[in-house]
């Protein structure tokens, strides 16, 4: 009897160790069972160094903006407080940016702050933009896993030298098997004339939705997708129009009353709703698996973001700099956010 008597304590022992691991896990996934995702445009986040490669160098210490090391770091910290604020200290799991200049500031932002901890990953690719800002993507590998990624060019077909900001695509699965496909955009500016530019944000919201019906052909049914981006129109301007047309997308940020905030941008007097995430229609409604969770669309719009407006009354956004001038803020936009569930 003696043997099996020694048998039999361990394997107890590792039933109970199985028992407690199993536990733990779910224990983890119920806590952590909604999913924020998040974008937020940093407002020129360089690094201060000058790059030979590039033309543009106006964000190092010797360029027009005086950009040094202090004032990379104080934004960076700004940066770090203020995502900590809108994942509510918990970890996102997307962030969509747009407007930081290489892989070197994202490091240094989510890997050499308190940020690390949240188990963050990032997707970014070197694009075309005559200043060097890119769009990015980051995830926490807690809550999704990476299958794919890719940076979709947006082409002229009428000027070949045409270049701007990549579309930046990743496919994920969450920790239950869901499928989703996420967007990050960042279209073509108004600089030079909101009239004069609206051909080169029609071309973006065409090379995107010919992107989505891709997916929807190869899928044959309408898969998970979340679009996220400044896109610098409204949702009312033809861009967005003519990308949520149909029965494919719905846009969550179509109205200021409902996002806790009129706006993400101020022009003057004016809020503006440039920054927004669209979904698919799958995402919505009694569907099984990853759903949008109702009335979750928000403009994140804490104190800390805003100053004072002396010139125009009420508030604006305290900005890192207007025009040449350093203010030592946080960023021209606000950043934006949705919340998933699992049904």
């Amino acid at each position: 009897m003696r043997p099996l008597s020694r048998l039999k304590v361990p394997v107890l022992f590792l039933l109970f160790i199985e028992f407690q691991i199993v536990n733990s896990f779910v224990a983890v996934a119920q806590e952590r069972s909604d999913l924020r995702v998040a974008f937020w445009n940093f407002e020129n986040f360089f690094d201060p160094f000058v790059d030979s490669t590039r033309v543009y160098n106006e964000f190092t210490e010797n360029g027009g903006q005086h950009w040094t090391k202090s004032r990379f770091y104080k934004k960076r910290n700004n940066l770090y407080r203020a995502i900590l604020a809108i994942s509510e200290n918990e970890p996102l799991a997307v962030l969509g940016i747009a407007e930081i200049e290489n892989a070197y500031v994202l490091n240094s932002l989510f890997n050499q702050t308190p940020l690390k901890t949240h188990n963050y990953r990032i997707v970014h690719y070197e694009g075309d933009d005559k200043r060097g800002i890119d769009v990015a993507m980051v995830y926490c590998i807690d809550k999704l896993q990476l299958i794919y990624t890719e940076a979709v060019k947006v082409k002229n077909p009428k000027d070949k030298n045409y270049k701007t900001r990549d579309i930046l695509y990743a496919k994920f699965y969450d920790r239950r098997g869901d499928t989703i496909h996420c967007f990050v955009n960042h279209w073509p500016s108004r600089y030079g004339g909101e009239r004069e530019t609206i051909k080169l944000r029609a071309l973006a919201a065409n090379t995107l939705r010919h992107k989505v019906d891709s997916l929807v052909l190869i899928h044959q049914t309408i898969p998970k997708i979340i679009i996220m981006g400044d896109f610098n129109d409204t949702p009312e301007d033809p861009s967005i129009i003519n990308l949520t047309r149909g029965e494919v997308l719905v846009n969550l940020f179509t109205d200021g009353k409902k996002l806790g905030f009129e706006g993400t941008l101020k022009h003057q007097y004016n809020w503006q709703i440039f920054d927004q995430i669209i979904v698919s229609k799958s995402l919505i409604g009694n569907n099984k698996g990853l759903l949008y969770k109702t009335n979750s669309a928000t403009i994140f719009h804490d104190d800390f973001l805003f100053e004072k407006d002396e010139s125009f009354g009420g508030v604006k956004l305290f900005r890192t700099y207007v025009g040449p001038k350093y203010f030592g803020g946080y960023s021209d936009h606000l950043p934006v956010y949705i919340d998933l569930i699992f049904n």
